[in-house]
């Protein structure tokens, strides 16, 4: 029978200042909510060393995780009734691993056994900075989602809500959106105006790509810096712009107008992604088509569409996202007939405060996700077709 790996134990030196660290992070967060971050801070820190430090004399780690829940939880409770409960028992469950994953060395079993500690540090500090990046975009997406099921007409969490009262939860306002005619015929001029707009950027953003592949074009880094610009050129620019131009030529209020303006906005994400994608194409295929006898539009649509396909969708899914999305360039240059559903958002806010809104940005958000979850899906799949990932 083979022998156990014995068990590395970490002195208490180095766990216990770190989880004391990240006790501070916590308290901060609960200071803040309870009138002083500083003082948080420091009761965090010193509550989450003595923590560290007597877990691991419990022997059984199981018990002393449990603890661990079980005394923040109840600390929560006295702070903020059930929601504190929940979160607290939450930062327990976090802290009774991170103590036990430090004290036992488990972050380093998947670590290469050369590298030295400053370089395990470096891991690690990288992932966690990137956790507080993160944390920090998403935090406002998810306090918006659940105060959109608000009973009430208003834009921040009620006591019922706090208590999680199912009083104090509805579905008004997904009813109001869906019953509305503002919202309706702002919904189906998004729906009208996205797809031809993607349409557009597909068609002429796919070509632009191809073109500026060839290294026999000339200046093809001034080209793809002018087609790309719109990306770069603050919105406000680039909407002021459009308004004189198309004023000029008869377009300025007209859907034409609309849908030309956000397919410029869209054009720069489909050359992007679709000549990434072309980074890894074997143009001897295309030779060998056109000796095969294949004309160029049939070598396009049959061996070089298929392979640069992932790439194209991927483009067309964020050019839609963004005229979807767009609220600037429309205000520019469309009209009262134009007015899409970022518009009606945005004289939800200006005009009459309406937490419709509120509805409004988590189905959003939720289509968003949808889209952003099939682009990674295609990107993938691009990398297996190239061959930069195994099947």
């Amino acid at each position: 029978m083979a022998a156990l790996t014995p068990v590395t134990r970490t002195a208490p030196s180095f766990y216990v200042p770190v989880v004391a660290a990240f006790g501070a992070l916590a308290g901060l967060f609960v200071g803040t909510a309870q009138g002083s971050g500083l003082l948080g801070i420091v009761l965090g820190a010193l509550v989450l060393a003595a923590l560290a430090f007597g877990a691991p004399q419990f022997g059984n780690e199981s018990t002393a995780r449990w603890g661990l829940v079980g005394v923040l939880g109840v600390a929560g409770f006295a702070l903020g009734a059930l929601p504190g409960a929940i979160i607290g028992a939450g930062f327990g469950w976090f802290f009774g691993w991170l103590i036990f994953w430090l004290y036992e060395s488990r972050y380093r079993m998947r670590l290469a056994p050369y590298l030295t500690p400053g370089q395990v540090l470096w891991h690690y500090t990288f992932r966690v900075i990137c956790g507080l990046i993160f944390t920090f975009l998403i935090t406002p997406i998810i306090v918006v989602m659940p105060l959109s099921f608000n009973a009430q007409d208003f834009f921040t969490f009620t006591p019922e809500m706090l208590r999680f009262d199912p009083a104090g939860y509805s579905l008004k306002h997904y009813r109001d959106f869906f019953t509305s005619d503002d919202w309706q015929q702002a919904l189906s001029n998004s729906l009208k105006i996205a797809p031809v707009a993607t349409l557009l950027s597909v068609t002429f953003g796919t070509l632009a790509a191809i073109g500026l592949s060839q290294p026999h074009v000339p200046f093809r880094r001034a080209i793809m810096a002018i087609l790309i610009s719109p990306m770069i050129v603050p919105l406000i620019i680039s909407a002021a712009g459009m308004y004189f131009f198309y004023s000029r030529v008869g377009l300025q209020g007209t859907f034409l107008g609309v849908v030309l303006a956000h397919a410029a906005l869209g054009i720069p994400f489909v050359i992007i992604t679709v000549t990434a994608t072309l980074v890894g194409f074997d143009s001897s295929l295309t030779r060998a088509a056109a000796n095969m006898g294949a004309n160029p539009v049939t070598t396009f649509f049959r061996v070089q569409m298929p392979l640069i396909l992932p790439g194209v969708i991927s483009g067309g899914l964020f050019a839609f996202i963004t005229s979807f999305d767009e609220v600037v360039v429309v205000l520019f240059v469309g009209s009262a007939g134009q007015q899409t559903l970022p518009w009606q958002m945005f004289t939800g806010l200006r005009e009459q405060i309406s937490p419709t809104i509120l509805a409004v940005a988590t189905i959003l958000v939720g289509i968003s996700i949808i889209l952003l979850t099939v682009v990674e899906l295609l990107r993938r799949r691009s990398e297996r077709l190239r061959g930069l990932s195994p099947g």
